[in-house]
């Protein structure tokens, strides 16, 4: 079964459609890049797909050793590099609410399950993950 459906609409856009759901995400252009620079770009997504990715795993480790990471954020920073255009850096930058209340045991299991989460697996390796955990 297909997970998504992507369209074309025109003007460097793009709708895509979670087919389980129906929620939909657009994506421009980005503004180096012919785009108007309106929503996610398709590298933005990539970028912010590893911090996503990296908190739901967090999460399930979480729920599994009664750790509580409601409201923690996670910043992401993509670098671009050229010949040819592509990512060539990720920066994820977490802050966890009550990080000093966490002990050492509990920060090596969220830091094990983010560095262990599928996007970060299926990134390329050339890509330089920087990943600050802020403890």
């Amino acid at each position: 079964m297909a997970t998504s459906k992507v369209i074309y609409n025109g003007g460097l856009r793009t709708t895509s459609t979670h087919l389980q759901s129906g929620k939909e995400i657009i994506t421009d252009a980005p503004i180096d890049n012919q785009g108007k620079g309106e929503a996610f770009s398709p590298t933005d997504l990539l970028a912010t797909s590893l911090a996503n990715c990296m908190l739901t795993i967090m999460g399930i480790a979480a729920n599994t050793h009664q750790i509580n990471i409601h409201n923690t954020t996670a910043e992401v920073t993509k670098v671009m590099a050229a010949d040819p255009r592509r990512v060539s850096e990720i920066h994820v930058n977490f802050k966890f609410p009550k990080a000093a209340d966490y002990s050492d045991k509990q920060k090596k299991i969220l830091e094990n399950a983010a560095l262990n989460c599928p996007v970060h697996y299926s990134l390329h390796p050339d890509i330089d993950k920087k990943i600050n955990f802020g403890w």
